[in-house]
């Protein structure tokens, strides 16, 4: 990552990937170069986001082009991880065992899994499953992300809802596809194996450009989980069901 304002070095670290730090290599795997505009006299330079040679975003608003790098960035995480495989997912911890809720945005995982840390969870993400290749998943701490009705985010740690950060893998115990539906009641239907995996994959970043490492870790998960799909109305009530049928 590089700037030509150090001034905006420490809005850079707050958006950097959960997980990150510092590396004394000289070898750069993906280049990110953000040229800091604002006004300079009667001009309003643009400001100007850089992946490597493409550009990202020329705007003369600082917030907008903090926010595309921010997602840039964990999407490029999640894409070039040698030894992760990264799953839109929500992941909470319940005795020993992950519970893990696929699904895009504005699907309501981020809504589901405050209710269950609420129950008194383990916060893992509201973004991504990150599976190492045995089917265990890792912590991606991030805030969590609520959207009130107008779809203004408000980002809280876990521990504002109740809950508290999970620190160590953990194998997973139960997939549940849950996506919000205003007035639905969570009535799910149990996946078999191969529907889970199909499930997973269509959330999975890598799925297109590394079909065979997904399928065999997402194979390894879903043999040891149980597996369902419903829709779901109230958090609360999907949750209590959830954390039920891990035991």
């Amino acid at each position: 990552m590089r700037v030509t304002d150090r001034s905006v070095l420490d809005e850079i670290v707050a958006r950097l990937p959960a997980g990150w730090r510092r590396q004394p290599r000289p070898l750069v795997d993906h280049l990110v170069s953000f040229v800091v505009g604002g006004d300079a006299g009667a001009v309003r330079r643009f400001h100007l986001l850089y992946a490597d040679a493409r550009r990202l975003v020329r705007t003369t608003e600082r917030h907008e082009a903090l926010a595309v790098l921010e997602n840039h960035l964990t999407q490029a995480v999640a894409e070039m991880a040698p030894r992760r495989l990264f799953v839109h997912a929500g992941v909470v911890g319940w005795n020993g065992q992950a519970i893990l809720v696929p699904g895009a945005s504005h699907a309501g995982k981020s809504t589901l899994v405050a209710a269950l840390l609420a129950a008194g969870a383990t916060y893992y993400s509201d973004e991504f499953a990150v599976l190492d290749p045995q089917g265990r998943v890792h912590p991606f701490p991030r805030p969590i992300r609520l959207r009130d009705a107008r779809e203004i985010a408000t980002s809280l740690e876990p521990e504002q809802l109740g809950g508290r950060r999970g620190l160590g893998p953990l194998p997973v115990g139960l997939v549940a596809v849950a996506r919000y539906d205003e007035g639905a009641r969570w009535r799910p239907a149990r996946l078999t194996a191969g529907r889970a995996v199909l499930e997973l994959l269509s959330n999975t970043i890598v799925a297109r450009s590394h079909p065979a490492a997904a399928m065999a870790t997402l194979g390894r998960v879903v043999s040891r989980a149980a597996s369902f799909k419903g829709r779901r109305g109230e958090a609360r009530e999907a949750a209590a069901w959830l954390l039920e049928a891990v035991g």
